[in-house]
């Protein structure tokens, strides 16, 4: 697993970012890792949702900080998924492709959750990142 169990932030003047818990849905309404089946019904690709929220929460923390930081300068995060047994590895095989080693990854919690928001969102990440002013 690529994830740090703890990271230690130097005493130093820098920001924060607090990153609401975001899932797979784009600021313009649409849904990512979805697929809506002619009978109403709707398909999840876990992997495909956690690229779009990593995606989108980088996206958030370059914005927050005026291109200063990204996702590498995140040092926690919650990850909420649907179902530990079926979901967790590719959600975290998505994860390892942003994090190659601990020393760079986030400290991280990984909590099966009954529902989210909306039924079709499988995961959701929130995160807390740091730079130099």
């Amino acid at each position: 697993m690529r994830y740090s169990h703890a990271r230690v932030v130097q005493p130093s003047t820098h920001h924060t970012i607090y990153v609401s818990g975001i899932a797979a849905v784009t600021p313009e309404g649409v849904l990512e890792g979805v697929t809506e089946n002619p009978d109403g019904s709707f398909t999840v690709n876990v992997r495909e949702q956690t690229a779009a929220v990593l995606r989108r929460i980088e996206s958030i923390i370059r914005g927050a900080s005026h291109g200063k930081a990204n996702l590498y300068n995140i040092v926690d995060a919650t990850v909420y998924i649907l179902d530990m047994k079926t979901q967790y590895a590719d959600m975290n095989e998505e994860w390892n492709k942003i994090w190659s080693d601990r020393a760079s990854a986030p400290s991280r919690a990984t909590i099966g959750v009954r529902e989210l928001p909306d039924p079709r969102f499988a995961v959701e990440i929130k995160a807390t990142a740091i730079f130099e002013l």
